[in-house]
């Protein structure tokens, strides 16, 4: 299969380190559309004239991960699409082999490269698993599945994929993991140039968030709250303790994890955002 049939779509937002060793990982006959989470023109022209076949979108603003990919998906022609982190680099065959196993499952919606999660031993033996979920660091959709209705732009950051490989059980659909697939994953290195310990708050923040959040949303207000009730004790004490104890830093973490988990309760958006100064 061609790959002109696919199109890799990679959010960025402060990216630079990890995104240009990226592209050159992914083959010259695939389209490229890079979403960058603000108005940093300079690093779209410097994209855009170095790779030929990618196309980098400003969102003007740090609208998350879910929304700024909708962009991207939204945006693509071709058959499929591979949403990528920046901070992934494949391997040689990666691209062709995805697109051969896409042939052969035909009505599969979601695919993903092997990885850590675990499987049934008796299925150890093929190339290609079904499963429930997939990491969200590499994730091939079949776009026609979908009617251009992608990942729930309510989650800024964390439980996006989760929620995407649910929409799809709950449609029926099928999902893979392609175990000769192989992409590396630094994992939480796609941002740099911001201070370790706002972005330590900004995960704490929307991972308590999302996670009361995504429970709500598919096991009702009551039980997400039962499930979400001990982590609300346990930040509420810790930020007491740490607040008496002058330890500012761990106050102000399990501070933010407290005000996740609050704000998500009340029904406010996910609103946090990181101090970028």
């Amino acid at each position: 299969m061609d790959s002109k049939e696919l199109t890799v779509v990679i959010v960025t937002f402060r990216s630079e380190s990890k995104i240009f060793d990226c592209l050159r990982s992914i083959s010259n006959l695939a389209e490229i559309i890079v979403v960058e989470n603000s108005n940093n023109n300079d690093l779209k022209k410097k994209l855009e004239s170095k790779f030929s076949n990618l196309k980098c979108i400003l969102t003007g603003e740090n609208l998350g991960y879910a929304a700024a990919n909708n962009i991207g998906l939204k945006s693509v022609k071709t058959k499929y699409a591979l949403v990528l982190n920046p901070d992934t680099i494949l391997d040689e065959n990666a691209i062709q082999r995805f697109l051969k196993s896409a042939e052969r499952l035909k009505d599969f919606w979601l695919m993903g490269p092997s990885n850590d999660q675990m499987v049934e031993l008796e299925f150890e033996e093929k190339d290609l698993i079904e499963v429930n979920n997939l990491k969200g660091f590499a994730i091939f959709l079949n776009l026609s599945k979908f009617n251009n209705e992608y990942f729930d732009e309510n989650f800024f950051l964390y439980f996006e994929e989760i929620d995407l490989c649910q929409k799809v059980k709950k449609n029926n659909g099928k999902i893979y993991l392609d175990r000769l697939i192989k992409i590396n994953h630094d994992g939480s290195q796609s941002v740099n140039n911001l201070n370790k310990f706002e972005l330590e708050k900004n995960r704490n923040w929307h991972w308590m968030w999302s996670t009361f959040y995504y429970h709500k949303k598919y096991k009702g207000f009551f039980l997400a709250l039962i499930i979400i009730f001990p982590k609300l004790l346990s930040a509420f004490a810790k930020t007491l303790i740490y607040s008496i104890l002058f330890n500012k830093n761990k106050r102000d973490i399990y501070f933010c994890r407290l005000s996740g988990i609050v704000n998500s309760i009340i029904g406010n958006k996910s609103w946090y955002r990181p101090s970028i100064d």
